[in-house]
């Protein structure tokens, strides 16, 4: 097991240079002009302006050139400069992560919690009402747009109906908690300001639950059919012979043999919706690293680009990390060699 993580750990940083290098070749082939967001637009005339830009941010030198003193500063940990925010590009990450967590782990509890208890009642009533309902449900959740359904629930439930407030982490006149874990509804506990975490975690249902309906369905489906299969097992037709309820059948047998395939598609939707959260984080306003990614591609931020990605291919990894060692401790017959 050590050997396995140590090795995994070891290929990390090669992976991601590569990732990097792919992702800074690729934004150099775009047609768009990076001193668009450098250069105001009534000075892209003046050469000795745009001479003197080109100088400052490298632009200057040949691609391999650049590509070299990137690596350079990577492999230092400087994930260079933002062309938008004038700032670094680590630091821009760092301050909207917490943010983008604090979504993404709502969402998952709710698409976890939510996409087990569907699956097994879909198991339990194979092919009747509410097996098709779930499964229904589900097709929904995974086929609607994210941002079509995000519009729909906000025009719904936050303009006609009131229920829910608008976009943003907190209304526009609160300050926010002091930045203890970056997570508004933890730092308000931690603070002790009550009102402040209702507001919080109201402003926290909506984002988190279209975020969570749009991997909800994949994990009904993996749980409904590992129940299925679990359940024709000799093992769970001895636990009926000796006279144990279905409800005890049903969840301390079969689904606790069910949940090990399921905990691979858990691990990688966690990682998936880091940097899937775009889409919602643009409808809801939320300042995240995803409504960061899509400033960054407006304006041809190429360090933010790349940032974004690094960022995004780093969660995957180590995500597949995680979720392998998970799997090698609920099953005990998988070897991680």
């Amino acid at each position: 097991m050590l050997r396995f993580i140590l090795r995994r750990l070891l290929a990390t940083p090669l992976l991601l240079l590569g990732v990097a290098t792919v992702a800074f070749f690729l934004s150099q082939m775009t047609k768009g002009d990076p001193l668009s967001a450098i250069v105001p637009e009534r000075q892209m005339n003046n050469p000795e302006i745009v001479a003197a830009a080109k100088e400052k941010w490298g632009l200057d030198k040949s691609l391999f050139e650049r590509y070299a003193i990137y690596i350079g500063n990577l492999v230092q940990g400087d994930l260079g400069v933002s062309f938008s925010t004038r700032r670094s590009v680590s630091d821009d990450i760092a301050e909207r992560l917490p943010a983008t967590f604090e979504l993404v782990s709502a969402a998952m509890l709710i698409a976890t919690l939510s996409g087990i208890a569907i699956g097994v009642v879909a198991a339990r009533y194979r092919d009747g009402p509410a097996d098709y309902i779930s499964r229904m449900f589900s097709l929904v959740g995974s086929s609607l747009p994210v941002f079509w359904s995000g519009l729909l629930l906000l025009f719904l439930f936050s303009v006609k109906l009131d229920l829910f407030p608008g976009p943003g982490r907190l209304d526009a006149r609160t300050a926010a908690p002091a930045g203890i874990t970056g997570f508004y509804t933890i730092d308000s506990l931690l603070a002790g300001d009550i009102p402040l975490f209702l507001e919080s975690l109201h402003h926290l249902v909506l984002p988190s639950l279209i975020l969570a309906w749009s991997v909800v369905g994949i994990i009904v489906r993996l749980v409904r059919s590992s129940m299925l299969e679990v359940m024709g097992q000799d093992y769970i037709r001895t636990a009926r012979a000796k006279g144990a309820g279905e409800t005890r059948v049903m969840i301390n047998h079969a689904l606790r043999n069910a949940l090990i395939p399921t905990l691979t598609i858990i691990g990688f939707s966690f990682a998936y919706l880091i940097t899937g959260a775009v889409l919602t984080e643009t409808v809801f306003s939320w300042p995240g690293i995803g409504s960061y990614a899509v400033s960054s591609a407006r304006s041809l931020d190429f360090p933010g680009i790349i940032g974004v990605t690094l960022v995004g291919s780093a969660a995957f990894l180590l995500a597949n990390l995680l979720t392998d060692i998970a799997y090698a401790f609920a099953n005990p017959r998988v070897k991680l060699q």
